[in-house]
Parts: C-alpha cells; structure tokens; sequence
C-alpha cells in the first residue's frame, strides 16, 4: 500500500486525477491490483479533463453532475449509497447540484477480460444514456 504521489497511474498516460485534479481526488489505499481513490467536491466545482481504468464507485452523498467528453455531455443524479460499475473513459465533470459529491474510486489494475465484456454481475446499473458514465468515448 503507498500513498506515493510518484506511483503512476496506468489508464492513460498524463491522466491521472490525483495529478490533474489534486485539490478533489486523493489516494486512501494502493496495492498491485487497485487504486482506492477519495473524490469530495463543492456544488459548483470543476475538474479538468481526466482518466479512470475500469471501476466501482460507490457514493458516500447524493449529488447532481455534469459529466463532458469528445463534445457530449451527460447529467447524472446519485443517491448516497450506491455502488455502480464504470467502464474506462475520460472525462471532465462538474458539480451542478447544490450539495458535496462524496464517493470512492475502487480503480482496477488488471486489464480488462474483453472491451465489451458486460459489467459484472451486481455491478449496478449504468449510468445515463452514454454508458456506465460514458463510454463518452469518439462514436
């Protein structure tokens, strides 16, 4: 386990949110397999384009969001306490409610069995018309 801000972060290269985005993302535990991630911002807040691998969030608050990439973008409305399975993807977001977004990142390590692998079984559901919180990927 480290909280070494040297470790990489293999989703994309340049990417990582603990780097771009440092004052909302903080790594609370990493090993070789995961990277668990803490995410808390304000009702209005921002953050710049960034990468996620394969992951489970599961929100500690209810929050309203703007999720933005490749030109699209999706609302997402949470409750507190619920787990959801998110794809790989980009993005940049935005707090748009009037409350804290609160959750935690379980980030996978291991690649992915195949790209259109279905989420596994109790992963939740997907998030929005674009996917988990994408695929907000170029069409």
């Amino acid at each position: 386990m480290t909280n070494d801000p040297e470790v990489t972060h293999e989703s994309v290269p340049g990417d990582d949110p603990v780097q771009t985005n440092p004052s909302h993302y903080r790594v609370i535990l990493e090993n070789e397999r995961v990277r668990v991630l803490e995410y808390l911002d304000s009702p209005g807040d921002k953050t710049t384009p960034h990468a996620h691998p394969d992951s489970v969030m599961f929100t500690l608050s209810s929050f309203s969001r703007r999720l933005s990439a490749n030109g699209r973008e999706v609302d997402v409305v949470l409750p507190a306490g619920e787990a959801r399975w998110l794809a790989a993807q980009a993005h940049s977001g935005e707090n748009t409610g009037d409350t804290e977004t609160h959750t935690i990142l379980f980030e996978l390590k291991e690649p992915s069995p195949t790209r259109s692998s279905p989420a596994p079984a109790g992963a939740g559901q997907p998030l929005g018309p674009l996917g988990p919180l994408g695929p907000l990927a170029p069409e």
